[in-house]
């Protein structure tokens, strides 16, 4: 096992610590008083075939079940006991589960939060009681505006990549889950070798790395099922820029007003070193009141209720993503709108004040973004799990402060093509 102190920022001092067995433990004292410990699976969606679309999500619900040492709610009964607080979340590449507790209830609850992600039961009673769970999780992601339009934006942007796929899954392969698919499916993927503990908190560094490695071998040892042998996760390749405007319109009877989203396919983590500069773009075109989008089209012409860009990085393929709400009459308006502002970003530089303000606004966001042992838990479990490197997300204020006018025009230029890129309008029944 190897313990590494890594450079960074005086703000942030991270051990990281590696297991003989693969698990990778991050470790950092922090004079607030609790302890946060974030664990964090490379695994999410992504791995799924189409036929158990959903079942990383359906998994974590079933986490808290109970194993063959702790009976159903005991793990919560002792969180709650001790006044903590758990919690966990899927998306397609990464399932993490967390504990926020005080630090000297730590050593205690620690091997609970491992053996409960480590040993699920799965019993098929919980499991038939929790798929009804699962799939009102899916009625009431359905009954939200924004989630159904950013539903079907990700299926146009990609046709392959697994992210046009629902986290959550559709119904018809839940109500086909078996307890048996789940099981193999955690011994499958639920390995040392796929996990990463961030663990941020006031204790020494040392002592939170032994509560944590203890707490890990305790729960291996009470394993209950045998692991099949390592298959790699599915490899992807970034899929091509748009070649043409590709649009599609739908009608939503739910809707109020319409939403128009532009999307253009970016590079992802494969390439980080070329997102920094989407990044700044994203945020003087469509991010804050100051942003160029928010003050021409929402308080100057008023032609929307809301719009905003981002440039969303996952692991392969990003997206840049633009998105308005609008009466229907005013779409075409917007869309040429926004094409013109698009224009300008490739024409000329943008102003040192803009940028001022982005790089302003993002250290200060970074320094309030560590403020709490779970913020840094987070940060460590995220960028590790991903990247198996903590120096992008301790660098990406210096990063994005090194990023020019120049930067950001070529950017444009390069990756947001005016008449080739993805479309989508939602109208509301008339």
């Amino acid at each position: 096992m190897t313990s590494v102190l890594l450079d960074s920022p005086k703000l942030n001092a991270p051990t990281i610590h590696k297991l003989d067995n693969g698990l990778t433990i991050i470790a950092e004292q922090m004079p607030v008083e609790a302890v946060n410990l974030n664990i964090w699976y490379n695994i999410g969606s992504a791995v799924e075939a189409d036929a158990i679309n959903g079942m990383a999500h359906f998994l974590e619900h079933m986490m808290f079940k109970g194993t063959p040492q702790l009976s159903a709610g005991e793990f919560e009964r002792a969180i709650e006991e001790r006044g903590a607080v758990t919690n966990a979340a899927t998306s397609q590449e990464y399932t993490h589960y967390y504990i926020t507790t005080a630090p000297k209830d730590f050593a205690a609850l620690a091997p609970l939060q491992f053996e409960v992600v480590t040993n699920p039961q799965i019993e098929d009673t919980a499991f038939e009681r929790e798929r009804l769970v699962v799939l009102e999780e899916i009625r009431r992601s359905d009954d939200n505006p924004s989630r159904r339009t950013f539903r079907r934006a990700m299926e146009t942007c990609f046709n392959c990549l697994p992210y046009r796929r629902p986290v959550l899954g559709p119904p018809g392969a839940i109500a086909q889950f078996t307890p048996q698919q789940m099981q193999s499916f955690h011994s499958q993927w639920y390995r040392p070798q796929t996990a990463t503990a961030a663990v941020v908190g006031n204790l020494p560094v040392g002592e939170l790395i032994e509560i944590v490695a203890t707490a890990h071998a305790a729960a291996e040892e009470n394993r209950h099922r045998s692991r099949p042998p390592v298959v790699s996760p599915p490899q992807f390749e970034p899929e091509p820029a748009f070649t043409e405007v590709v649009r599609r319109e739908y009608t939503d009877a739910r809707l109020q007003q319409a939403r128009l989203i532009l999307l253009w396919r970016v590079p992802g983590m494969m390439d980080l070193a070329d997102t920094y500069a989407l990044d700044m773009l994203a945020a003087v075109l469509g991010q804050g009141k100051m942003s160029r989008l928010f003050r021409d089209l929402r308080e100057d012409r008023q032609l929307v209720t809301a719009i905003g860009a981002s440039n969303v990085t996952k692991g392969v393929q990003g997206m840049f993503y633009i998105g308005a709400q609008l009466p229907s009459e005013n779409v075409a308006e917007v869309e040429a709108a926004i094409a013109q502002h698009l224009e300008r970003f490739r024409t000329e530089l943008v102003a040192e004040s803009d940028l001022a303000r982005i790089r302003t606004k993002t250290a200060n966001r970074f320094v309030f973004g560590n403020e709490r042992p779970s913020d840094r838990a987070n940060l460590y479990g995220y960028y590790y799990s991903q990247m198996q490197d903590l120096e992008p997300a301790l660098t990406y204020t210096e990063r994005l402060q090194a990023v020019t006018a120049e930067d950001v025009r070529a950017a444009a230029q390069r990756y947001l093509t005016p008449d080739a890129f993805a479309m989508v309008v939602v109208h509301p029944e008339k």
